[in-house]
C-alpha cells in the first residue's frame, strides 16, 4: 500500500473509531423532562405534546406552551404577557386535533418551577404566566413554584459553578441550592441521598443523534448528544426512570462539550436512585437563524415546532422511546 492509501486507511480507522456509539435500547420507566432557558420552554412544548408519556416536568426560567406563537420578537421577550387563556384554548384545540396528546394526561403530572429573582433574561413574569397556564390543566397540588432566591439566569446548584447572581457561562451557579435534586424529587417523590457528584459512580457516554433527525446540524440539533447511565441500569434499564434534562442556549456540546451533562446536578441523584438521564444536544445555526445553539421553541427551523410533527420534539421522542422501550 502507498503512504497515500495509509494515510486514507488510518484516517478512515480514526474516524469510525471516534464515532458515537448508538443510544442503547433500553426499558426505563416514569419518563420525565426539564430544562434551563430555551430548554425550559422546549421542555414544556415537550410535556404538553407528549403527556402521555411523562409523569411530571422541571421548569427553570421558561415560560408557557406556543407562548412565541412563531414569533421571534416574542421570544427575544420571552413572552412575557402572553395570554395565558388564549394558549390554553390553542392547547385545547390542539389535543382535540390530534396534534398534541389529550389534555387529560396533563392533569396527573407533577411540575416544579424554578425563578431567580435576578433573572433579567427571562423576567418572573414569564414565569408567572407560566405558573396561571399550568393551573388550567393541573390541580395546585401538584404544582410547586420557587420564586424566592436571589439568583440570575443559569442553573442553580449547591456545589459548582458562578456566583448565584451572575449571567456567564457556563450559565449554571452555585447558589447552594440544588435544583435538580428538588425537581426531581418534586417530580418522583421522595428519593435516596445523592451520590457524590465529584466522583460519579455512573457512565456518561456521547451518543449519535442523526439516527434520530437525519442531518441533525442543518435543523439546530448536534450530531452527538449525551445520555447518562448509572449503576444498576446497564443491563437493559429495566426498573430504572428516565429524565429527559434540557440544556439552555450557549450551554451545547460544540460550545461547552459535557459540561452541563456533568455538573448541572442529576448525575448525583441518578447515580442512587437508578435514573437514567438524557441530555439531548444542539447546535448552532450561524449567522442565523440559531447562532446561540437554542432550542427550536419559536419556531426558526419549523412551523410545526410546538406539536407532535415538529422535527426537535419528534428526535428527543425517539430518543425517549430507545430508551423506555416503546
Amino acid at each position: 500500500m502507498t503512504i497515500a492509501g495509509c494515510t486514507l486507511a488510518l484516517a478512515a480507522a480514526t474516524q469510525a473509531a471516534a464515532a458515537p456509539a448508538p443510544l442503547p435500547a433500553m426499558k426505563a420507566r416514569q419518563a420525565s423532562v426539564s430544562g434551563l432557558s430555551s430548554g425550559a420552554f422546549m421542555a414544556v412544548q415537550y410535556q404538553v405534546a407528549y403527556s402521555g408519556s411523562v409523569v411530571g416536568a422541571g421548569i427553570i426560567a421558561g415560560g408557557s406552551y406556543y407562548c412565541a406563537q412563531g414569533s421571534m420578537m416574542n421570544a427575544i421577550g420571552s413572552c412575557k404577557g402572553a395570554d395565558v387563556a388564549e394558549l390554553a384554548a390553542v392547547t385545547r384545540k390542539r389535543a382535540e386535533a390530534g396534534l398534541v396528546d389529550p389534555v387529560a394526561k396533563l392533569a396527573a403530572h407533577r411540575v416544579w418551577m424554578f425563578s431567580g429573582t435576578l433573572d433579567k433574561l427571562v423576567p418572573q413574569a414569564s414565569m408567572a404566566d407560566l405558573a396561571k397556564y399550568y393551573a388550567a390543566f393541573i390541580p395546585a397540588a401538584q404544582l410547586q413554584y420557587k420564586n424566592d432566591l436571589a439568583a440570575g439566569h443559569a442553573m442553580p446548584t449547591d456545589s459548582f459553578g458562578n456566583k448565584c447572581d451572575a449571567l456567564a457561562a457556563p450559565f449554571i451557579s452555585n447558589c447552594g441550592f440544588d435544583a435538580a435534586g428538588n425537581l426531581l424529587q418534586w417530580i418522583y417523590g421522595p428519593l435516596k441521598a445523592r451520590g457524590n457528584s465529584a466522583a460519579p459512580a455512573g457512565k456518561l457516554q456521547e451518543f449519535d443523534q442523526s439516527e434520530f433527525l437525519p442531518a441533525p446540524e442543518t435543523h439546530g440539533m448536534a450530531n452527538t448528544g449525551y445520555v447518562y447511565i448509572p449503576p444498576g441500569c446497564e443491563t437493559g434499564g429495566a426498573g430504572c426512570k428516565l429524565h429527559i434534562a434540557l440544556h439552555g442556549c450557549m450551554q451545547d456540546i460544540g460550545t461547552l462539550k459535557d459540561t452541563y451533562a456533568r455538573h448541572a446536578g442529576y448525575n448525583a441523584w441518578a447515580d442512587t436512585n437508578r435514573i437514567v438521564v438524557l441530555y439531548p444536544q444542539t447546535a448552532a445555526i450561524s449567522p442565523m437563524p440559531n447562532p446561540k445553539a437554542c432550542w427550536d421553541w419559536w419556531g426558526y427551523d419549523d412551523p410545526d415546532y410546538s406539536v407532535q410533527g415538529g422535527r426537535q420534539l419528534r428526535a428527543i421522542k425517539r430518543m425517549a422511546d430507545r430508551l423506555t422501550g416503546a
